[in-house]
Formats: C-alpha cells, structure tokens, sequence
C-alpha cells in the first residue's frame, strides 16, 4: 500500500524538517493506513459474471419478500402494507394494509409463505402496533387470501403483546427445512430481558404455523429456540445440512460500537448478550462464526445461502448501516468458524434490509432508504434482482 499524494503533500508542507524527520512522519502515516484499513472488512469487486436489474422501484421501506407456488411475489413495507407482484408488475392496491406503529425501527416487518399455500392460502408477518400514548408491542399473526378478491384477511393471531420499543424489535419470520416457523426478537431496548427465559425477548422463537409450541422445543412449554440475542434480524438454513445462521445487530450508542455478528444456531443455546460480544467468551454462552470488528459497523439484516453460479455455497446477508451485501464463506469442517467475508455493493444501492434466492435461482436485494436513516435515490426504495449471466 503506498501513501496517498495527499498525505505526503501534508508532510512536506508543514514547518521546515530535516529529511530524517521526513522519512519518520512518512512511515507512522503508512502505518496508520494500514490500521485504518485492516480494520474495515475486505472490499471485492462484484463478480463479472453477475447481472444486476431494477426489478422493483417506488417502494416504501420493503422489509421482507417471499415467493408463492403460483409465481406472485409477496413483500411487505414498513409502514404496514403488504405489496403483491403478478406477472412481473406491482399491483397497485396492496393484499392487505395493517394498522401499525411505524415508529423508528419498528413497523411492518417479517413475512413468510405457508409452505402449503396452494392449500391454505396462509401468510405470516410480524409487526409492532401501539399500546396506550407511548407503548409498543409485538405480534405474529397468520393471514388467509380471500381466493374471490385475491386481498388478505386476519386468520389467526400466533403469538401477541411482546414488548416492542422504536428499536430492537427483531422481525424475521421464516419457515425451516423442518417445518417449523422462526420468528427472531429483539430485546426492546431491555437488555435483561434476553437472559431471562420467562421473556420472549432476544430470542429465537420456533412455533408451529398453528401458534402452537413444538413438543420438541428445547425448553418445555416454551417458544424459545435460542437465547442470548440483542437484535437478530436474518435467518438463513444451510442446504445439505440444515444448520441454522442468523445475523444480529452488535453493540451501539452509549453500550460501545459495532461487532455485529453472525452466529450458528443450536437449540438451546445461549449467545451471550449482554454479558459477551464480539470475541468476548464466558462459560455456557457462545461466541459469534465472525463478527464486523471493533470499528466497522454491519448492521446485518436478512441473510440466505446461493444454491448455484459463481457463489455457489456461500451465505449472504445485507447491510443497512454497512450498505452492502456481504459474501460469508463457510468453514466446510467446522460450523463455528468462517474462511471468508466479502464485501460487494458497497454504497452501489445505499441501505440493504433483505436478500433472497428465488425459484428462478436469482437474488432479489432489497434497499431501505426511505427508513428515515437513508438517503433516498429518485427511484427508491428498490428491490433490485441480481443473475449469473
């Protein structure tokens, strides 16, 4: 790495110095550079054999998307609406708008498909509503389509009155390779509570699709899968082997900076937060595969693994402060541990809340700029959809 002309300019043109003194300010600068950038995550420039298209444009604050069997995509937005695309266009009418507190971080969040839709016609989604002047909470619900107008109606509510905050309120619902429906929650801004199994917060949720609690849970009678988190936000399961990742929001404010974190999931466990982060270890709780470092912040949400092209394997989760999409290269022998992390996108597209393979094998990337900490583009927020050429 050499020193930016810039930098040596700034040497040379300060009081009159011997060449000694020259030499020596010239090397604590390369010295700097260089720590200033081991300490921000590896940049790789995009794969050329990569396509990358505007699918959807216009959109407020998407947060979630997935793929019905009939071939509609479904994706909701923040401020409570859930979008339908048909045939490759946006319905203008959303399937179903709900009442929510779109507030900070909270809203709108999760979705997901019942795997038996072309029965059922069920959809899932998780979103914050308001309780008196100031309180938030923090609900699951089951939704059916109306097959006569094709718009959504309430079924079932699953799960209700978690104690939701304008932050840290988790979100993502996802159906497992088992069956099962996931539901990460954040811990409302109350650290305690993720320690405390009598909370659903800052937890890994794992329920049936009915509401009910799976006889196989590791803890009786209880929803919680994990345990230990303070803002999970991406779900991702291995193909082959069925092994659980999830991204989660490291420290921030006055707690200290960054070490946003991936981490393999086992049932029961504990992932340590408040008590550690980063490569912080104490007994019974388990530290991150990787972590963003002390000085770069991910803010990670959704994840997904590729099952073909250039990235075959790989796991991939999206950045919102980071503003980018993240290539997580997996150690094959042990799941604890990471060969790799890639950085591609970086600051292409702004803030990225979600990342999803499709049915057609492509990736749908979705922004999130119009969430009151972006800088919205003229035609955001977008999903964008990205192809092996």
């Amino acid at each position: 790495m050499f020193a930016p002309e810039s930098v040596i300019r700034r040497i040379l043109q300060r009081d009159k110095t011997t060449a000694t003194d020259v030499i020596l300010r010239l090397v604590l600068a390369l010295i700097a550079i260089g720590c200033a950038s081991s300490s921000r995550a590896p940049t790789a420039a995009t794969a050329a054999e990569f396509h990358v298209e505007t699918f959807l444009r216009g959109l407020n604050t998407p947060w979630a998307i997935d793929f019905a069997p009939d071939g509609r995509i479904f994706l909701t937005e923040r401020p409570g609406r859930i979008r339908v695309v048909e045939r490759g266009q946006l319905r203008a009418e959303p399937w179903l708008t709900l009442d929510v507190a779109a507030n900070g971080e909270a809203g709108l969040m999760g979705l997901a498909i019942d795997p038996q839709f072309s029965q059922n016609r069920f959809v899932y989604v998780a979103y914050s509503y308001q309780t008196g002047v100031f309180g938030v909470r923090n609900r699951l619900v089951r939704l059916r389509e109306d097959p006569k107008s094709s718009s959504g109606m309430m079924d079932k509510t699953l799960i209700d009155d978690i104690p939701g905050a304008n932050n840290h309120d988790g979100g993502r619902v996802k159906f497992a390779p088992d069956g099962k429906l996931y539901w990460t929650m954040g811990d409302a801004q109350t650290t305690r509570y993720a320690q405390n199994l009598k909370s659903l917060n800052g937890k890994i949720l794992r329920l049936n699709s009915d509401g009910s609690i799976p006889t196989d849970n590791p803890f009786p009678n209880s929803y919680i899968y994990s345990y230990g988190h303070r803002n999970p936000q991406g779900l991702a399961w291995q193909p082959g082997t069925g092994r659980l990742y999830a991204t989660e929001h490291g420290p921030s404010g006055f707690q200290g900076c960054c070490r946003d974190e991936l981490n393999f999931i086992e049932a029961g466990k504990n992932y340590g937060w408040p008590e550690i982060r980063g490569d912080e270890t104490k007994d019974g709780m388990i530290a991150p595969v990787v972590h963003s470092g002390s000085s770069v912040t991910w803010a990670p949400g959704g994840a997904t693994f590729v099952s073909q092209g250039p990235w075959a394997g790989s796991l991939l989760f999206a950045g919102l402060r980071g503003q980018a999409l993240y290539r997580v290269i997996l150690d094959r022998n042990n799941p604890h541990k990471a060969e790799k992390v890639e950085t591609h996108f970086f600051r292409q597209f702004g803030r990225l809340r979600d990342i999803v393979e499709g049915p057609d094998k492509a990736l749908y990337l979705l922004t999130s700029n119009h969430d009151g900490r972006g800088r919205p583009a003229p035609e955001d927020d977008r999903v964008m959809r990205i192809s092996s050429k």
